[in-house]
């Protein structure tokens, strides 16, 4: 099973799926910097060849842009497990 990640840098969100042993993971960026929404990201995995496997839901975590720095700017990741599409170009 394959995980899907979301995480916002410079004020854009950016979807990509995570292929271990790929040096170029499948990555899609949305415009804007409000949060995607669950079409746009369920769109978004589609164009790359991937579906969410079971209920469309996201865990959210916090990281700190700057490890081990209390005072770091909170960097807000989404993961969700994924699968390639039946017919996709994953």
């Amino acid at each position: 099973m394959a995980r899907a990640q979301m995480a916002c840098r410079s004020g854009r969100w950016h979807l990509y799926v995570i292929k271990f042993g790929v040096p170029k993971w499948p990555t899609h960026r949305f415009t804007g910097a409000a949060v995607p929404t669950l079409a746009e990201r369920a769109q978004a995995l589609e164009a790359l060849g991937y579906v969410l496997t079971g209920p469309p839901e996201w865990d959210w975590m916090e990281d700190a842009e700057q490890y081990g720095n209390p005072a770091s700017p909170v960097v807000l990741i989404a993961v969700a497990h994924v699968a390639p599409a039946v017919g996709g170009a994953a």
